[in-house]
């Protein structure tokens, strides 16, 4: 059995490779809510903790929180050593490191902490190239920081290459880069609202070792 035959691998973090212990992230939105004199129920804190809604910055505002002092409180809370040691690997993760392509992680989370969290769970030698999304690299689906990875990676320009995410925002990111994607659903679409489609959905890494589904 063999993974699809691609050129070269992107991949997100969180949500795909990576999740965090509930109580972690309640507790980062217990101190946010202190903080700013707001109330956040759990079934949104876990909805944009996972970007379950949709952009997470619509999402603020349509509950009528202010995105720009929501995202300043939370950075300065979460806190990358508590966050690495609240962070797991998902049993199929290790799909990855057998990989026998170049592979890029490129990731909303912020480098501090990814560097934290990849070092903690000794998954940093399973990437090429690391790109963290911020304000100069663009946020997916800006298609810029996939471009980056790939730049980054020792590749051809005209490599055939797929981005795997578990957000719509990562299809969307693939699709503007001119790459092929891969959706794994790590939730029910029913919490979700809609049924996200890349090239290819999966539920896990696992049936990625479909021999039927081989080559594209």
């Amino acid at each position: 059995m063999r993974p699809p035959r691609y050129d070269y691998w992107l991949l997100d973090l969180d949500g795909t490779l990576v999740d965090t212990e509930w109580s972690y992230t309640r507790e980062v939105f217990d101190r946010v809510e202190a903080r700013l004199g707001v109330t956040f129920s759990d079934r949104r804190a876990d909805a944009l903790w996972h970007g379950l809604g949709g952009d997470r910055d619509e999402c603020l505002r349509e509950w009528g929180y202010d995105p720009a002092a929501f995202w300043a409180v939370f950075d300065e809370i979460d806190d990358p050593a508590a966050r690495a040691d609240a962070t797991f690997l998902f049993d199929d993760a290790a799909f990855v490191a057998d990989l026998d392509r170049p592979v890029g992680l490129v990731t909303h989370c912020p480098a501090p902490i990814t560097e934290v969290v990849v070092e903690r769970l000794d998954v940093r030698d399973w990437f090429d190239a690391i790109v963290c999304c911020d304000e100069e690299t663009g946020f997916k689906p800006d298609p810029a920081p996939l471009r980056l990875a790939s730049a980054d990676l020792p590749v051809d320009p005209a490599a055939r290459g797929v981005y795997v995410g578990d957000g719509a925002s990562d299809v969307e990111a693939a699709a503007n880069a001119g790459l092929a994607s891969i959706h794994v659903e790590r939730h029910d679409p029913r919490r979700r609202g809609v049924c996200v489609l890349g090239d290819r959905r999966v539920e896990s890494f696992d049936d990625l070792r479909d021999p039927h589904a081989a080559d594209d």
